[in-house]
């Protein structure tokens, strides 16, 4: 209570300037009546104080316009007439300009007889320098036009075009206009007290939010470095005592003394982790020679990562229900939760956890007949949604057994499609719904859908300005086409466009992106199967760009071109590749996952202080009983090796062809 005392007056001070601001006249005198009949003293906030000042400003500013003093007064305004306002604010524009005119012909106009030479010279040459800066923006306006003539007219005087400026109306009504805009100017500037601190706590609470979520981090890395810290603590102690005791041992040795199976058992126990002390215990018989130090290398092997625990089953009738009706903002925190919980998650058995817990209770409603479902959210109005679930999607469509759920269900490929197509203002949505695509196309029934669909005609479309698309977006699209061009219907599909084809291609071979050399080289290769697009490629000159390209290139790259300049001038009629390709049985996807980085870049949204994100906010909220249930994992064929020296033969996706070798 005294400290509120002690500032009472500077508060009521601060009340009063913005009532005052504000005009809330009748409020206004029955505050400051009350505040007198109680006897409590308003201070003054500063708003008098910035009054008077302004006024002070104003009053030299319209001096200096009625002396003529150009010096003066354009130093005035350049330092109190903010700079966002005399730059972007086309009223202050216009006024600048006239105000230069104004100055420029004041000798002519207010000069006491025949003005004097060489000053009149100065104020032309300024005013022609302020027409050459900053006066150049309006030389486009019908308005303004014939005033850059003014600094070149002996007499302007006599002239036509500047008749009005010599009006006796002209520079008072300039003046008033001057009057206005500065009361306006000086008014927006004397912000009152009142507000300042309004805006000051707003941006103070988007850095405490900030910090929050920096310490929640810190904090959660604190605990796993400490967990790890004593970990190595305590194998560290146990590895010295075990090292002395075997030196002892090594010493006893010399002396002739035996050392009995028992106390080897013991401690190779101690050395080994703790879940392979019982079996040690009981099942590994030390007396065999040998025995221990086959052991102490399968222990100090590389091996997968264990000790990994499961994460909580969530409540997914609940969380479906939420990411249906819910606000936008709880829908896409869920989406951004669940996205996490499946990127974060270490690889091996917590993620195939994670993702067949999502496929079994039919996360996206991809088993679903209802007219409201979660897929439909990729249609949503809200910014945000639409991101996240194109994210989801795309960590879905990253990994085998995600893929193989999705494509269960068209409607996925064609909502991916048509939000591929209509989605222009959200650069990362449309990277996610392409690279969910990309990843499709790793299956053969949805690169048949999508060339039926004409996704070829998109991706040559959107290819054709590269230097506009974002390095995710030229990759994966690039891909994509390759991926389709494999097939025998999206050969015929670009044998209708074989020129603007190869073009786009030609163009990307020099693209400064060399990510996308190996599936450039690879659609040309396949393209260059069907004999109507290699007599198109040889009408263009294709062999002669293709040997610049041999001249620039590394080795890799030139032993691709060299196969497909091969391939270009084979007179073989489908170079091996069966027509009827499109009416074989699907081979089984090769077992390859890749969750890239950029699943995770740029997050839209930040929770708010006190407000419940990622997996908090599911472990909080949803958390379900325990349903975790083992699952085989699918195992697909052996890799088919890539050798760089080919072009690509066989559907990739950018991530799992960077690890080194077709997804």
């Amino acid at each position: 209570m005294g400290d509120i005392l002690a500032h009472e007056s500077e508060l009521l001070g601060i009340v009063k300037e913005y009532l005052d601001f504000a005009e809330f006249e009748d409020t206004l005198k029955t505050f400051s009546k009350e505040c007198k009949i109680k006897g409590k003293p308003c201070k003054s906030a500063g708003g008098s104080v910035r009054d008077s000042k302004s006024l002070i400003i104003q009053k030299d500013l319209l001096a200096a316009f009625d002396s003529g003093d150009q010096k003066v007064f354009f130093h005035l305004w350049e330092e109190h007439v903010p700079s966002s306002v005399r730059d972007g604010d086309c009223v202050a524009q216009k006024l600048e300009f006239y105000l230069h005119i104004h100055f420029a012909i004041y000798l002519l106009k207010h000069g006491p007889g025949r003005p004097d030479k060489q000053e009149l010279d100065e104020r032309i040459s300024y005013f022609r320098s302020y027409l050459e800066t900053r006066g150049a923006a309006l030389s486009q306006t019908t308005e303004f036009l014939p005033f850059y003539a003014l600094p070149f007219v002996p007499n302007p005087m006599v002239h036509p075009s500047f008749k009005d400026l010599f009006q006796d109306s002209w520079t008072p009504e300039l003046k008033l206009k001057l009057e206005k805009f500065l009361a306006l100017i000086f008014k927006a500037n004397s912000t009152p007290k009142l507000v300042t601190i309004y805006q000051e706590n707003g941006q103070s609470n988007k850095v405490l939010q900030q910090l929050h979520q920096q310490l929640v981090e810190a904090e959660r890395r604190s605990m796993t470095y400490l967990k790890r810290y004593n970990k190595i603590q305590a194998d560290y102690h146990n590895l010295i005592g075990v090292t002395a005791e075997l030196v002892d041992s090594l010493e006893a040795t010399v002396s002739g003394k035996m050392i009995t199976p028992e106390y080897l058992q013991s401690v190779c126990v101690r050395l080994f982790s703790n879940q392979m002390r019982q079996s040690l215990a009981h099942s590994v018989d030390f007396t065999r020679p040998g025995t221990a130090s086959t052991m102490l290398r399968a222990s100090l092997a590389p091996v997968k990562l264990k000790d990994v625990p499961l994460l909580p089953s969530l409540d997914y009738e609940k969380l479906k229900k939420d990411l249906i009706w819910g606000s936008d903002r709880l829908k896409a925190f869920l989406l951004q939760a669940l996205r996490w919980r499946l990127t974060t998650s270490h690889p091996g058995e917590q993620r195939e956890t994670v993702l067949q817990a999502y496929i079994s209770n039919d996360l996206l409603d991809c088993h679903s007949h209802n007219q409201r479902s979660v897929l439909q959210l990729l249609n949503s109005k809200s910014e945000a949604v639409r991101q996240y679930m194109a994210r989801l999607i795309n960590a879905f469509a990253s990994l085998a057994e995600g893929r193989l759920y999705l494509a269960q269900n068209t409607k996925v490929l064609w909502l991916l499609e048509g939000r591929l197509k209509e989605e222009d203002k959200d650069v990362i949505a449309r990277e996610n719904v392409l690279g969910a695509l990309q990843k499709f196309s790793l299956r053969r029934p949805l690169q048949t859908a999508m060339i039926q669909d004409g996704l070829i005609f998109w991706l040559i479309d959107t290819l054709k300005e590269p230097d506009c698309l974002s390095d995710y977006t030229l990759e994966y699209s690039v891909a994509l086409l390759m991926n389709l061009c494999l097939r025998s219907a999206g050969k015929n599909m670009c044998a209708k466009v074989a020129g603007v084809v190869l073009k786009v291609l030609s163009d990307l071979l020099g693209h400064e992106n060399h990510e996308i050399q190996p599936y450039v080289n690879g659609a040309l290769y396949s393209i260059l199967s069907v004999p109507s697009i290699r007599e198109e490629a040889r009408a263009m000159g294709m062999e002669d760009i293709l040997r610049c390209f041999i001249k620039e290139g590394n080795a890799e790259m030139i032993r691709q071109i060299e196969f497909i300049i091969k391939q270009l001038n084979s007179e073989e009629l489908l170079d091996g590749v069966l027509e009827s390709d499109d009416d074989e049985e699907e081979e089984e996807e090769e077992d390859h996952d890749a969750m890239e980085a950029d699943l995770d870049k740029d997050e839209l949204i930040q929770p708010q202080l006190g407000e419940l994100s990622g997996e908090k906010l599911l472990t909080t909220e949803y958390l379900g009983i325990m349903t975790h249930t083992g699952k085989a994992r699918r195992k697909g064929p052996a890799g088919v090796q890539w050798g760089g020296d080919e072009p690509l033969r066989r559907p990739v996706t950018p991530g799992g062809h960077r690890s080194g070798g077709p997804a």
